[in-house]
Protein backbone atom coordinates (compact mmCIF):
# COMPACT_ATOMS: atom_id res chain seq x y z
CA UNK A 1 0.00 0.00 0.00
CA UNK A 2 1.46 3.32 -1.10
CA UNK A 3 1.97 5.44 2.38
CA UNK A 4 -0.18 8.12 1.67
CA UNK A 5 -3.35 5.58 1.02
CA UNK A 6 -2.09 3.87 4.29
CA UNK A 7 -1.95 7.50 6.42
CA UNK A 8 -5.48 8.07 4.82
CA UNK A 9 -6.71 5.04 6.39
CA UNK A 10 -5.49 4.79 9.68
CA UNK A 11 -6.46 8.37 10.35
CA UNK A 12 -10.22 7.38 9.44
CA UNK A 13 -9.83 4.84 11.96
CA UNK A 14 -8.08 6.89 14.78
CA UNK A 15 -10.65 9.70 14.34
CA UNK A 16 -13.65 6.67 15.28
CA UNK A 17 -11.50 5.99 18.30
CA UNK A 18 -12.03 8.04 21.99
CA UNK A 19 -9.37 10.21 22.88
CA UNK A 20 -9.44 7.59 26.10
CA UNK A 21 -9.67 4.01 25.30
CA UNK A 22 -11.56 1.67 27.66
CA UNK A 23 -10.69 -1.96 27.41
CA UNK A 24 -12.72 -5.04 28.05
CA UNK A 25 -12.82 -6.65 31.49
CA UNK A 26 -11.76 -10.15 30.00
CA UNK A 27 -8.65 -11.06 28.44
CA UNK A 28 -5.62 -9.44 28.60
CA UNK A 29 -3.10 -7.06 27.62
CA UNK A 30 0.11 -6.52 26.88
CA UNK A 31 1.66 -2.94 27.67
CA UNK A 32 4.74 -1.76 25.27
CA UNK A 33 6.94 0.93 25.76
CA UNK A 34 9.29 3.50 23.81
CA UNK A 35 10.28 1.23 20.18
CA UNK A 36 12.12 4.04 18.60
CA UNK A 37 12.38 2.84 15.10
CA UNK A 38 13.20 -0.81 16.68
CA UNK A 39 10.93 -2.74 14.16
CA UNK A 40 12.34 -5.93 14.85
CA UNK A 41 11.25 -5.02 18.38
CA UNK A 42 7.61 -4.50 17.18
CA UNK A 43 7.88 -7.63 15.53
CA UNK A 44 8.51 -9.45 18.24
CA UNK A 45 5.83 -7.88 20.25
CA UNK A 46 3.12 -8.70 17.34
CA UNK A 47 4.37 -12.14 16.56
CA UNK A 48 4.00 -12.81 20.80
CA UNK A 49 1.17 -11.53 21.71
CA UNK A 50 -1.24 -11.45 18.62
CA UNK A 51 -1.75 -14.88 18.68
CA UNK A 52 -2.78 -15.32 21.95
CA UNK A 53 -5.71 -13.23 21.22
CA UNK A 54 -3.78 -10.19 23.42
CA UNK A 55 -4.59 -6.98 23.65
CA UNK A 56 -1.18 -4.83 22.16
CA UNK A 57 -1.05 -1.13 23.75
CA UNK A 58 2.00 0.53 22.48
CA UNK A 59 2.84 3.48 24.91
CA UNK A 60 3.99 6.24 21.86
CA UNK A 61 7.61 7.34 20.61
CA UNK A 62 7.55 4.77 17.63
CA UNK A 63 10.29 7.38 15.77
CA UNK A 64 13.46 8.88 15.84
CA UNK A 65 16.24 7.42 17.41
CA UNK A 66 16.47 3.94 15.92
CA UNK A 67 17.51 3.27 12.04
CA UNK A 68 13.55 2.28 10.89
CA UNK A 69 11.41 4.89 12.39
CA UNK A 70 9.19 5.11 8.54
CA UNK A 71 9.46 1.22 8.59
CA UNK A 72 8.08 0.61 12.24
CA UNK A 73 5.31 2.87 12.13
CA UNK A 74 3.87 1.76 8.85
CA UNK A 75 4.29 -1.51 10.04
CA UNK A 76 2.30 -0.55 13.39
CA UNK A 77 -0.75 1.35 11.07
CA UNK A 78 -1.00 -1.43 8.72
CA UNK A 79 -1.38 -4.05 11.87
CA UNK A 80 -3.97 -1.57 13.22
CA UNK A 81 -6.05 -1.78 10.15
CA UNK A 82 -6.29 -5.26 10.37
CA UNK A 83 -7.18 -5.67 14.14
CA UNK A 84 -9.20 -2.67 15.22
CA UNK A 85 -9.55 -3.91 18.65
CA UNK A 86 -6.43 -5.58 19.52
CA UNK A 87 -3.98 -2.85 18.77
CA UNK A 88 -3.96 0.26 20.30
CA UNK A 89 -1.16 3.10 19.67
CA UNK A 90 -1.15 5.79 21.91
CA UNK A 91 0.65 9.42 21.07
CA UNK A 92 4.03 10.02 22.56
CA UNK A 93 6.03 13.04 22.58
CA UNK A 94 7.83 12.16 19.37
CA UNK A 95 4.56 12.37 17.23
CA UNK A 96 4.20 15.51 18.06
CA UNK A 97 6.86 17.13 16.37
CA UNK A 98 4.41 19.84 14.82
CA UNK A 99 3.83 21.30 18.07
CA UNK A 100 6.52 21.29 19.72
CA UNK A 101 10.21 20.53 18.31
CA UNK A 102 12.88 18.23 19.90
CA UNK A 103 16.06 16.59 19.48
CA UNK A 104 17.27 13.68 18.62
CA UNK A 105 14.79 14.20 15.49
CA UNK A 106 16.27 12.10 12.82
CA UNK A 107 13.00 11.00 11.71
CA UNK A 108 11.49 14.06 11.01
CA UNK A 109 14.37 15.38 9.71
CA UNK A 110 15.00 12.92 6.85
CA UNK A 111 11.35 12.99 5.41
CA UNK A 112 10.01 15.37 2.98
CA UNK A 113 7.81 18.71 4.19
CA UNK A 114 4.70 16.93 2.94
CA UNK A 115 5.36 13.82 4.44
CA UNK A 116 6.10 15.68 7.83
CA UNK A 117 2.61 17.38 7.39
CA UNK A 118 0.70 14.24 6.61
CA UNK A 119 2.12 12.41 9.20
CA UNK A 120 2.00 15.23 11.84
CA UNK A 121 -2.13 15.30 10.65
CA UNK A 122 -2.32 11.52 11.56
CA UNK A 123 -0.71 11.58 14.89
CA UNK A 124 -2.86 14.30 16.20
CA UNK A 125 -5.34 11.64 15.65
CA UNK A 126 -3.89 9.15 17.95
CA UNK A 127 -5.63 8.37 21.46
CA UNK A 128 -3.77 9.33 24.49
CA UNK A 129 -4.56 6.76 27.09
CA UNK A 130 -5.78 3.60 27.70
CA UNK A 131 -8.05 3.22 30.63
CA UNK A 132 -9.24 -0.52 31.96
CA UNK A 133 -12.18 -1.53 34.75
CA UNK A 134 -9.82 -3.26 37.02
CA UNK A 135 -7.67 -0.29 38.26
CA UNK A 136 -4.81 0.18 35.61
CA UNK A 137 -4.42 3.83 33.50
CA UNK A 138 -1.94 3.70 30.75
CA UNK A 139 0.12 6.51 28.65
CA UNK A 140 2.94 7.90 27.83
CA UNK A 141 4.92 10.46 30.16
CA UNK A 142 2.63 11.71 33.30
CA UNK A 143 -0.67 12.45 34.29
CA UNK A 144 -2.64 15.11 33.64
CA UNK A 145 -4.47 17.40 35.88
CA UNK A 146 -8.75 16.84 35.04
CA UNK A 147 -12.17 17.01 37.02
CA UNK A 148 -12.81 13.49 35.80
CA UNK A 149 -10.69 10.86 33.57
CA UNK A 150 -13.36 11.27 30.91
CA UNK A 151 -12.27 14.74 30.14
CA UNK A 152 -9.48 13.17 28.65
CA UNK A 153 -11.61 13.32 25.08
CA UNK A 154 -11.27 17.31 25.83
CA UNK A 155 -7.58 17.65 25.64
CA UNK A 156 -6.48 19.30 22.81
CA UNK A 157 -3.22 18.81 21.05
CA UNK A 158 -0.60 21.30 22.35
CA UNK A 159 -2.51 22.51 25.07
CA UNK A 160 -0.99 22.18 28.76
CA UNK A 161 -2.57 18.43 29.67
CA UNK A 162 -1.56 17.22 26.41
CA UNK A 163 2.22 18.71 27.25
CA UNK A 164 1.79 16.43 30.72
CA UNK A 165 1.03 13.37 29.24
CA UNK A 166 3.68 13.13 26.63
CA UNK A 167 6.06 15.15 28.06
CA UNK A 168 5.95 14.90 31.38
CA UNK A 169 8.36 13.13 34.06
CA UNK A 170 8.23 11.54 37.40
CA UNK A 171 9.99 12.41 40.10
CA UNK A 172 10.62 10.91 44.05
CA UNK A 173 11.12 13.80 45.37
CA UNK A 174 8.61 15.90 47.43
CA UNK A 175 7.28 18.68 44.99
CA UNK A 176 3.66 19.54 44.21
CA UNK A 177 5.29 22.33 41.22
CA UNK A 178 5.26 21.44 37.84
CA UNK A 179 9.20 22.71 37.10
CA UNK A 180 9.93 22.52 33.37
CA UNK A 181 13.23 20.38 33.05
CA UNK A 182 14.41 20.98 29.16
CA UNK A 183 10.78 20.97 28.09
CA UNK A 184 9.95 18.43 30.38
CA UNK A 185 7.66 19.09 32.95
CA UNK A 186 8.41 17.37 36.68
CA UNK A 187 5.71 16.19 39.00
CA UNK A 188 6.52 14.19 42.23
CA UNK A 189 4.47 12.00 44.92
CA UNK A 190 1.65 14.46 46.05
CA UNK A 191 0.59 15.15 42.23
CA UNK A 192 1.14 11.57 41.27
CA UNK A 193 -1.01 10.19 44.88
CA UNK A 194 -3.54 12.76 43.98
CA UNK A 195 -4.67 12.34 40.43
CA UNK A 196 -4.73 8.83 41.22
CA UNK A 197 -7.11 8.93 44.08
CA UNK A 198 -9.27 10.92 41.80
CA UNK A 199 -9.81 8.67 39.03
CA UNK A 200 -9.72 5.59 41.23
CA UNK A 201 -7.14 4.14 39.98
CA UNK A 202 -4.48 2.15 41.43
CA UNK A 203 -1.87 1.34 39.24
CA UNK A 204 0.38 3.46 35.93
CA UNK A 205 1.77 1.92 33.46
CA UNK A 206 3.99 4.64 31.34
CA UNK A 207 7.51 4.78 29.01
CA UNK A 208 8.62 7.76 28.13
CA UNK A 209 11.58 8.50 30.96
CA UNK A 210 14.84 6.31 30.66
CA UNK A 211 16.23 7.13 34.11
CA UNK A 212 13.08 6.40 35.84
CA UNK A 213 13.07 3.52 38.44
CA UNK A 214 10.98 0.67 37.16
CA UNK A 215 8.74 0.63 40.08
CA UNK A 216 8.02 3.99 41.67
CA UNK A 217 5.29 6.05 44.17
CA UNK A 218 4.71 2.80 46.82
CA UNK A 219 4.28 -0.17 43.70
CA UNK A 220 1.91 2.12 41.95
CA UNK A 221 3.90 3.59 38.93
CA UNK A 222 5.49 0.80 36.12
CA UNK A 223 7.93 2.79 33.65
CA UNK A 224 8.71 0.63 30.90
CA UNK A 225 10.81 0.46 27.51
CA UNK A 226 10.41 -1.82 24.76
CA UNK A 227 13.53 -0.61 22.48
CA UNK A 228 16.78 -1.25 22.08
CA UNK A 229 17.59 2.63 21.26
CA UNK A 230 17.91 2.80 25.15
CA UNK A 231 18.92 -0.85 26.71
CA UNK A 232 19.85 -4.35 25.53
CA UNK A 233 16.61 -5.63 28.12
CA UNK A 234 13.44 -4.92 26.37
CA UNK A 235 10.28 -5.04 29.03
CA UNK A 236 6.32 -5.18 28.57
CA UNK A 237 4.02 -5.24 30.98
CA UNK A 238 1.17 -7.66 31.28
CA UNK A 239 -2.25 -7.90 33.17
CA UNK A 240 -5.14 -10.11 33.14
CA UNK A 241 -8.18 -7.71 32.82
CA UNK A 242 -10.55 -9.90 34.73
CA UNK A 243 -8.14 -9.75 38.01
CA UNK A 244 -8.04 -7.01 40.49
CA UNK A 245 -5.07 -4.52 40.62
CA UNK A 246 -4.16 -3.38 43.20
CA UNK A 247 -0.11 -2.71 43.36
CA UNK A 248 2.14 -3.45 40.44
CA UNK A 249 2.56 -7.04 42.20
CA UNK A 250 -0.37 -7.63 39.75
CA UNK A 251 1.13 -7.36 36.67
CA UNK A 252 3.54 -9.22 35.09
CA UNK A 253 6.61 -7.64 33.77
CA UNK A 254 8.15 -9.73 31.14
CA UNK A 255 11.74 -9.74 29.29
CA UNK A 256 11.32 -9.87 25.40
Amino acid sequence: MEWKDLLKKAEGIFEKESRLIHLPSKGKVVFVGDTHGDLETSQQVIQRYLKKHYHIVFLGDYVDRGNYSKENIQYLLGLKLKHLEEIFLLAGNHEGFMVKEFYPANFWTSISFEEREEYGILFSKFPIAVTTQNGILALHGALPDLKTLEDMNQIELGDENWDRIVWGDFVESETDSPEDLWGRPQFGPQYFNRLMERYQKQVLVRSHQPNAPLIMFNKSCITIFTSRAYLPIRTVAIADLGKEIRTSEDVVLERI
